[in-house]
C-alpha cells in the first residue's frame, strides 16, 4: 500500500554519515542540527561492510547508538539499503556479482557500484541484507522511509557480465516468443544477422564498425537495462513493504535506462533527486550560447515533477563539489544555496536534504563539500542553512499543500531518449529543441512542465495543458498520434519539429509519407530533407506577416507540402536550394491546431510561435520582471504562492501592480521592489 500522505508535512534536513566520525562528534552534530532548524537525516546507503562485515555476520550497535541519539534530538532518519557499495569479501568471493564492460573487462572492487543487477548470488545478497536491516529497524521510532540502494544506473549504465547476457536473453524470449517475432523486430534479414537458436542472442557485443549494434538491438537493450533495474529495485521494496509496511519508500535518481516513471509508478511511495546545479554549466553549457547555466536546472526539476508532482531532494548542493579527480564545481556564492533550495521547492519538493553535513576528510568525496567544513567551525554556508531553516520553520507547511502549475508541457518519451542514443537523425535534436523552448519560455516568464508521453497516457493527462511541444518525437506509435489527434481536436495545441513521427517502436522506418504517423495532424507531407551540415551550409527561414523576420533554421531541415486546404504557411525557407519552400505550418484540426517547425527549434523560432500565440506569463496583468528572474507557480484550492528566484548576482528590479506578502518574511510588497542578487521572494 502506498504512502500517499508521506510528503504532506515539509522536512528539511541533512545526509549524515556517522560511520566516517568519532563518535564523540555525533551529539554535538544532532544538537546542531535541530538548531539549524533540519528535521530528518539520512544514513546508511553505503555502510554494508558496517552491517555486515562477514557473510552471514550482522551488526547493528554503531547505527543502533546513532539512531537513538538522532531520536533524542527529535530528528527523523531515512535508512538507505547499502546495495550501491558491496563489500570487499562478497565481490571476492562472488567475482560473478561483478559488472563488465562490453569488451570484456571485468570492473573491479574500489570505487562502488561495481555490480550487476542480474547475478543470482547478487539478488540473494541484497535480500538478505535488506530484510535484515528491515526487520531490525522497523520498529525504531526515529525511522520514517527507506531508499533503495543509491543512484541507479549512476557511474554506469550498460551492463555486460555473462549474466546479464543470460537475463537479455530470456527478456527477449519473453518479449517475443519465437526467434521469428525476434528477427522482424531487428531486422535481422539486413546483412544475413537471422538468429536460429535463442542460444545466439546476446546483449550488443563489439562489432567490426566501432562497436556499432544492430540498432533496433540497441532500442531493445535499454529496455531490457530499464526492466531489469526494476526487477533489482523491485525486491528491496517487497521486503520492505512486507517488513516494515508502516514505512515509506523511495529512491534517488534520474540516470540513463531507466524508466524512472514506471519505478515510481510501480515501486516507491514518491521519487527523489540529487540537486546539484552547478553541473548544468560544468557538463551541459559549455558550447551553448545565452546559457542559463544553474537555472537550467530547473527544466531538469521539471522531469522530475514528471515522475512524482512532489518529491524529494536527498541531495541538496551545499558548496564546491568534486571527486578527487573530476568534477572540480566552484564554491556557491553568497545566497546560491539558499537560492537553489527555493529552486527545487519552486519545483515540486516537499523535502530536501542537504550534501552533506561536513565534508569527508578521506576518500573519492574529499572536495565534495557539506555545509561544514573539515574544522568544524561556523561558516558562511551554516549561517545561511541556518537563515533557510529559520524561513522554512513557518512557511514550509503552507507550502507543501500546493503543486507546481503550468499550462505548456515539453514531451519527452523513453523510446525516443533510448533510440536517440545510437540514431544521430534525431537523437541530438531533442536536447536542444527543448532547451530552446525552455530558455524561450522561462526568460518570458511562461512555467512550463514536462510530460512523459507512455503507454499510460490518457487524454486527461494532455488537456492539463493548452499548449503541448513535442519537439522531435522520431518513434510515434499510431495510438500515440490518435491521442494527440483528439487533444488537438478538442481545443489543445501540438508543436512538431523536424523528423517526427516517421518510425515504429521497434525503430523501423514506415513505409508512409513522412511525417508518418502524424501526417494526418499535421495536414503536411515532407517532400525532402536534409541535414545541415558540411556542403550545407546555415540555413534560414523567413515568417509570413507584416512584422515578417529572417530566423535560423538549425541542424536539419524538413521541406513540407501541404496536404490540406486547412493548412497554412507561417515561414518559408530563405536560403539554398529550397528557398521559398514551406517551413512551418498551422494545421486547423478541429477546435485545435498542429504545427509543425521543419528544423531543430533554437531560442529566437520558439520565441517566435509564442509570440504568434500569444502566450503571456500568468502575472503579466500584475508583476513586471526582469529577464534574469525565474518565475514558478505553486498552488492548491486554497492558496497560490509565487516564487521569484534571481539567477544573477546583481539587483533586479521587480514592478508590484498589487499589494502582496513575501511569504519568507512576512513583509508586504508594492510597487518597484528591489530582489537582491541570488534574491528569492515567495509572494502569496
Amino acid at each position: 500500500m502506498k504512502h500517499t500522505e508521506s510528503l504532506n508535512e515539509f522536512r528539511l534536513g541533512v545526509c549524515y554519515y556517522p560511520e566516517h566520525w568519532p563518535e564523540e562528534l555525533w551529539e554535538d552534530d544532532f544538537r546542531r542540527m535541530r538548531e539549524l532548524g533540519f528535521s530528518v537525516v539520512r544514513v546508511a546507503e553505503f555502510a554494508w561492510s558496517i552491517f555486515e562485515p562477514e557473510e552471514g555476520s550482522f551488526q547493528f550497535g554503531l547505527f543502533d547508538r546513532a539512531l537513538d541519539l538522532a531520536h533524542k534530538h527529535g530528528l527523523k532518519v531515512i535508512i538507505g539499503t547499502p546495495t550501491a557499495t558491496p563489500p570487499a569479501w562478497l565481490t571476492h568471493r562472488y567475482p560473478e556479482v561483478l559488472n563488465v564492460t562490453q569488451d570484456g573487462v571485468t570492473l573491479h572492487h574500489g570505487l562502488r557500484r561495481h555490480y550487476n543487477y542480474s547475478s543470482p548470488k547478487y539478488r540473494e545478497l541484497s535480500a538478505v541484507i535488506v530484510r535484515r536491516m528491515a526487520e531490525h529497524y522497523k520498529n525504531h521510532p526515529a525511522v520514517i522511509g527507506w531508499q533503495i540502494d543509491n543512484e541507479f544506473n549512476c557511474e554506469i549504465s550498460e551492463f555486460y557480465s555473462p549474466a546479464d547476457h543470460d537475463a537479455f536473453r530470456e527478456w527477449c524470449r519473453s518479449k517475443y516468443g519465437t526467434l521469428d517475432k525476434l528477427n522482424d523486430a531487428w531486422g535481422t534479414v539486413f546483412w544475413s544477422q537471422t538468429y536460429t537458436g535463442w542460444e545466439q542472442v546476446f546483449l550488443p557485443r563489439p562489432t567490426p564498425a566501432h562497436k556499432q549494434p544492430n540498432p533496433h538491438q540497441a532500442l531493445d537493450e535499454k529496455r531490457f537495462i530499464s526492466d531489469n533495474t526494476i526487477s533489482y529495485a523491485g525486491e528491496q521494496a517487497a521486503i520492505l513493504r512486507e517488513v516494515a509496511p508502516h514505512h515509506w519508500i523511495t529512491t534517488n535518481g534520474l540516470f540513463g535506462h531507466l524508466d524512472s516513471h514506471r519505478m515510481n509508478d510501480d515501486l516507491l511511495d514518491f521519487f527523489s533527486y540529487d540537486s546539484y546545479p552547478q553541473f548544468s554549466s560544468i557538463y551541459y553549457d559549455r558550447n551553448e550560447e545565452n546559457p542559463l547555466a544553474d537555472r537550467s536546472w530547473s527544466q531538469t526539476l521539471g522531469a522530475v515533477r514528471s515522475i512524482s508532482p512532489n518529491f524529494c531532494i536527498m541531495e541538496q548542493q551545499a558548496g564546491p563539489g568534486g571527486w578527487v579527480n573530476r568534477m572540480d564545481m566552484p564554491s556557491p556564492k553568497p545566497g546560491q544555496m539558499r537560492l537553489w533550495t527555493y529552486q527545487s521547492i519552486a519545483h515540486g519538493a516537499n523535502m530536501v536534504l542537504y550534501f552533506r553535513w561536513r565534508t569527508a576528510a578521506f576518500g573519492n568525496e574529499i572536495y565534495w563539500h557539506g555545509i561544514n567544513d573539515y574544522h568544524n567551525r561556523p561558516n558562511r554556508r551554516v549561517r545561511e542553512a541556518g537563515q533557510i531553516g529559520a524561513e522554512l520553520a513557518s512557511a514550509g507547511n503552507r507550502i507543501a499543500s500546493t503543486r507546481y502549475t503550468a499550462d505548456i508541457a515539453l514531451l519527452r518519451d523513453y523510446d525516443n531518449e533510448w533510440d536517440g542514443e545510437y540514431d544521430v537523425w534525431h537523437g541530438p535534436f531533442s536536447w536542444q529543441s527543448g532547451k530552446a523552448w525552455f530558455k524561450a519560455l522561462t526568460r518570458r516568464h511562461i512555467p512550463s512542465d514536462t510530460l512523459y508521453v507512455r503507454k499510460s497516457t490518457t487524454i486527461e493527462d494532455l488537456k492539463r495543458y493548452k499548449v503541448l511541444v513535442y519537439p522531435h518525437p522520431a518513434i510515434m506509435r499510431d495510438e500515440t498520434a490518435a491521442l494527440l489527434e483528439q487533444y488537438t481536436r478538442e481545443g489543445g495545441i501540438v508543436i512538431f519539429g523536424c523528423r517526427t513521427g516517421y518510425k515504429d517502436e521497434r525503430g523501423h522506418c514506415y513505409m508512409r509519407p513522412f511525417p508518418g504517423a502524424a501526417a494526418g495532424l499535421s495536414g503536411i507531407s515532407v517532400e525532402e530533407f536534409t541535414m545541415v551540415k558540411g556542403t550545407r551550409e546555415a540555413t534560414f527561414m523567413e515568417w509570413d506577416g507584416d512584422d515578417a523576420v529572417t530566423t535560423p533554421a538549425d541542424s536539419f531541415n524538413d521541406v513540407l507540402l501541404p496536404e490540406s486546404d486547412s493548412v497554412e504557411v507561417v515561414a518559408r525557407y530563405a536560403s539554398d536550394y529550397y528557398a521559398g519552400k514551406p517551413a512551418v505550418t498551422r494545421n486547423k484540426f478541429g477546435e485545435g491546431e498542429a504545427w509543425y517547425f521543419g528544423a531543430v527549434f533554437n531560442e529566437v523560432s520558439a520565441g517566435r510561435i509564442i509570440e504568434r500565440l500569444g502566450l503571456m506569463s500568468p502575472t503579466a496583468d500584475w508583476l513586471t520582471l526582469p529577464e534574469q528572474v525565474e518565475l514558478a507557480i505553486r498552488q492548491d484550492d486554497a492558496a497560490s504562492f509565487c516564487f521569484l528566484l534571481n539567477f544573477s548576482e546583481q539587483p533586479a528590479e521587480i514592478t508590484l501592480r498589487e499589494e502582496k506578502t513575501d511569504l519568507l518574511t512576512g513583509r508586504k510588497l508594492s510597487g518597484a521592489v528591489t530582489l537582491e542578487g541570488f534574491g528569492v521572494v515567495v509572494l502569496s
